[in-house]
C-alpha cells in the first residue's frame, strides 16, 4: 500500500507552518504568502529542526568541565563591546537592520581591521561586485593582502573555497542572496535561508570559523526570514538609525557569550562607521534653555547617557487629544498624563501632547519618567527649565518619586558634562560638585521650577 503523502505549506514571510492552505498567514499576517512545501524541502525542515541525531547520554552537572571562552578583537571597540567583549571562534553572529544604514560598511571595515592583524579573512557578497567592495574599501582604508572577497551565491562554491584556505572569519553579505543547488526554491526563501544557515551554523563548529551573516529586515524591523534563523546563530545584532542622520546604534537582542544590555553607538563619516568617541554631546542640546525641553539621565548597559526629553503642549481642537511619543513608551506617557491631571488638576484632557527623546534614542527605563513630567509641565506652563539640571526618578501612579539603579554612575556623568543641580528621589552616598535635591514626590518637584 502506497505510503500517504503528507502536505506542508509554509508562509515565505515568516515561516509559519500550516498543513492546509490559507490565504492570509495567522502569524505574520501576510497575504498570498503559502506554498506548498514538496518532499525534498520537508526533508530539509527535519534536518534543520535537530542539529543533533545522535543519541547522547546525560551527564551530572557537577562532572561537567567549563569551556574556557577565547575572544579575538574586531578593533572597533563600540563593536567590542556589544559582542561582550570580541568575537569567540566558532560563533555565527546574525546582524540585521534596515537598507543604507551601514551594516556592509561596518562589517567590511572590521574585516580590513581583522585581516591587517594576520587573520584570513573571507568577504563573501551576493550584492556586489569586487570592483564595488575594492572602491568601498578604498575608502574605509580596509586593503590588506588577507582580506579575501568572493562575488559568489552558491552555497556549494562557498564551501569549496573555505576547503582551499584556513580562513579564521567569513562574512556572508547577504544570506537572502544564498541559494543551494539542492534545493529547488528562489534564493530567499525560507526554505533557502533555513538550509543554508544550517550549513554554515555546522562549518562554524567543525572548524572553529567565526562567521557573520547580514541579514534584511521587514517593514515590521524584523530579521526576514524564519524565527528558527535567530535560534540557530549564537548572537543576533540589530543596527537601528536613520541614514540621513549620522549616528548609529547596534543592539544585541541575543547572545550566548554575553550581556544583551550593551549597545554600541557609532558616527558615519568619510571613513565610514567609526568608534563615536565624544557621545555626550550628542543626545542633548547645550543652547539657551527653552520651554518643553529637560534633561535626564539613561544607562545604556553600563553605560551611562544624558538625554533631552522634550515636550510640546498644545490646545487641541478635536474632542480626543493627541498623543504621541518618540522613543519614550506611550503607554506610560498616558500613565504620567493621568497623573498630572489627578495630582496637579492641570488641564491635559483639552490639550494635544507630543514627547520626542532626542538623538534616536529608544528608553527602556523607569528614570526618564520625572523629565518626561518636568517637559510636559515646562511647555505647559511655558516657562523654560535650565540646561545645568537634571531630572531622574520613577514616578509611582500615587505620585511618589521612587530611586532607579546606578544613581552613583548617572550623578558623576551629570557632574562631568557641567551638570550643576540635579532632582532625584534620594540623596547619594557619595560626594559630589553640583548641588541635589532630593524630592519624594511629584507635587514637591513643581516647587523647584
Amino acid at each position: 500500500m502506497a505510503k500517504k503523502k503528507t502536505s506542508l505549506f509554509e508562509c515565505q514571510h515568516c515561516g509559519y507552518q500550516l498543513s492546509k492552505w490559507m490565504g492570509k498567514c495567522p502569524d505574520c499576517g501576510g497575504w498570498d504568502s503559502f506554498i506548498e512545501l514538496n518532499q525534498e524541502q520537508q526533508e530539509v525542515i527535519k534536518k534543520t529542526s535537530k542539529v543533533r541525531t545522535t543519541s547522547s547520554k546525560a551527564t551530572p552537572i557537577t562532572e561537567v568541565k567549563q569551556d574556557d571562552i577565547i575572544r579575538f578583537s574586531t578593533y572597533n571597540e563600540e563593536f567590542d563591546l556589544v559582542l561582550g567583549g570580541g568575537v569567540v571562534p566558532g560563533s555565527l553572529i546574525l546582524i540585521g537592520g534596515s537598507p543604507g544604514v551601514g551594516k556592509s560598511t561596518l562589517l567590511l571595515k572590521v574585516a580590513g581591521s581583522i585581516a591587517a592583524s594576520g587573520k584570513k579573512v573571507l568577504y563573501v557578497s551576493g550584492e556586489e561586485s569586487m570592483g564595488q567592495i575594492k572602491l568601498r574599501a578604498n575608502r574605509l582604508d580596509a586593503n590588506h593582502k588577507n582580506l579575501f572577497l568572493l562575488p559568489e551565491i552558491k552555497l556549494e562554491e562557498i564551501q569549496d573555497e573555505l576547503l582551499r584556505e584556513n580562513y579564521e572569519v567569513v562574512i556572508i553579505d547577504s544570506i537572502q542572496t544564498m541559494y543551494s543547488a539542492n534545493l529547488t526554491s528562489s534564493p530567499g526563501s525560507v526554505t533557502q535561508v533555513r538550509e543554508i544557515t544550517f550549513e554554515l551554523m555546522r562549518k562554524a563548529k567543525e572548524t572553529n570559523i567565526s562567521i557573520f551573516i547580514i541579514g534584511h529586515i521587514t517593514k515590521e524591523g524584523s530579521i526576514a526570514g524564519p524565527r528558527v534563523l535567530e535560534h540557530m546563530v549564537d548572537t543576533v545584532l540589530y543596527f537601528e538609525g536613520e541614514a540621513s542622520k549620522e549616528l548609529r546604534m547596534l543592539r544585541a537582542f541575543k547572545n550566548r557569550f554575553g550581556s544583551t544590555s550593551e549597545i554600541g553607538i557609532f558616527e558615519m563619516t568619510n571613513e565610514g562607521l567609526i568608534s563615536a568617541k565624544d557621545i555626550a554631546s550628542k543626545f542633548f542640546d547645550k543652547s539657551k534653555a527653552q520651554a518643553g525641553s529637560a534633561l535626564t539621565v539613561a544607562m545604556e548597559g553600563t553605560r551611562a547617557l544624558i538625554l533631552e526629553v522634550q515636550a510640546l503642549v498644545s490646545e487641541s481642537n478635536f474632542p480626543n487629544p493627541k498623543r504621541s511619543s518618540t522613543g519614550f513608551d506611550l503607554s506610560r506617557l498616558n500613565m504620567l498624563l493621568a497623573l498630572l491631571e489627578k495630582k496637579l488638576e492641570l488641564p491635559l484632557n483639552d490639550y494635544d501632547v507630543f514627547i520626542n527623546i532626542s538623538g534616536g534614542i529608544k528608553i527602556k527605563e523607569s528614570s526618564a519618567d520625572l523629565a518626561v513630567i518636568a517637559a510636559i509641565i515646562s511647555s505647559f506652563r511655558d516657562r523654560p527649565i535650565s540646561k545645568e539640571s537634571v531630572f531622574i526618578g520613577e514616578v509611582s501612579l500615587t505620585g511618589e518619586i521612587k530611586e532607579v539603579f546606578s544613581m552613583d554612575l548617572r550623578l558623576k556623568e551629570a557632574q562631568a558634562q557641567g551638570v550643576k543641580k540635579a532632582i532625584i528621589a534620594k540623596k547619594p552616598n557619595i560626594k559630589l560638585k553640583l548641588q541635589v535635591y532630593d524630592v519624594d514626590e511629584v507635587q514637591k518637584m513643581i516647587e523647584l521650577f
